[in-house]
């Protein structure tokens, strides 16, 4: 099935997996106003094409969450929204974050459309916009949709090539964050992606594109970007490193870490009455091993 102009395939399954397609742009909004309740988010002033996100060049990470930044920035905004959000002084932490619900994102909209129209569309990263200052899971949008084949090789160069490779360059190098630690966050993505395509597929009598989607996600942890990140059991993953959302003030490990539980006492309590800090998108996070999933238990 030939991609439609919409992505409206996409549509049922909500979430992470949802790409927007507008030209002209959608309507703009201040960082300051709330979505419509009856609508689509509208636009932030603050949107950008992903390529931006990707510039090297910034080289204060800690300025990142207690200085205003007067250029556009939209990874350094990103992160301090996730800080804030999180309740953490890590810039670290929170670059980790970010980046692992960025590539949930992408992970999710590729594979649905390889899965579903054997098709991917092309998510050039100067035309894909992307809103950092909108609630999870990231706000992003296409001026207008161009095929590509939808084999693995092709969904590997969209996603992990183009998007995942220069994302980890530029948080390895702005904000310290080990570049292993950035592929077991790539992975982490996919598998999560993969698994909650296939559950969305069989509840629904897909047994074709629940097919299409494991052999996709494995195909693809195979890559040699992401080989060796973790071990695929079915749809469940263990990984082999840690996205550091246990120093999170109230957090945990994820249900796919390869820590067994938090390690140490790096971690600071939560305040009493303090509400429990939003999980990034990915695996459960869980104080118990080895659940795995975006929003669902690993099974």
């Amino acid at each position: 099935m030939d991609l439609d102009p919409g992505l409206s395939a996409l549509h049922p399954l909500g979430g992470f997996s949802v790409l927007r397609v507008s030209r002209p742009a959608p309507p703009r909004r201040t960082a300051t106003s709330t979505p419509l309740a009856d609508g689509p988010p509208r636009r932030s002033a603050t949107s950008a094409p992903l390529a931006d996100a990707y510039t090297p060049g910034y080289a204060d990470p800690a300025a990142d969450v207690h200085v205003p930044v007067q250029r556009p920035d939209p990874l350094g905004l990103r992160v301090r929204k996730v800080a804030a959000a999180l309740g953490t002084p890590e810039t670290r932490v929170a670059a980790s974050v970010a980046q692992q619900g960025l590539a949930a994102r992408l992970w999710s909209v590729t594979l649905a459309c390889a899965a579903l129209y054997g098709h991917v569309p092309d998510l050039d990263p100067r035309l894909l916009q992307w809103d950092p200052e909108a609630t999870a899971p990231d706000d992003l949008w296409l001026p207008e949709v161009s095929a590509l084949p939808g084999d693995a090789a092709t969904v590997a160069d969209v996603v992990l090539t183009t998007h995942l490779a220069p994302l980890a360059e530029a948080v390895h190098a702005r904000y310290g964050v080990a570049a292993g630690l950035l592929r077991g966050n790539a992975a982490s993505a996919l598998a999560g992606a993969g698994r909650e395509l296939d559950r969305w597929a069989r509840r629904h009598g897909r047994t074709d594109t629940a097919a299409r989607a494991r052999s996709l996600t494995a195909d693809l942890l195979a890559h040699p970007l992401l080989a060796g990140t973790g071990t695929l059991t079915g749809t469940s993953f263990r990984r082999r490193s840690c996205c550091l959302y246990y120093r999170v003030p109230g957090g945990g490990v994820c249900g796919d870490c390869c820590f067994p539980s938090p390690p140490g006492t790096a971690r600071s309590p939560r305040p009493p009455g303090a509400a429990r800090p939003p999980r990034p998108p990915g695996p459960v996070r869980s104080p118990r091993p080895p659940r795995s999933s975006p929003g669902a238990r690993s099974g």
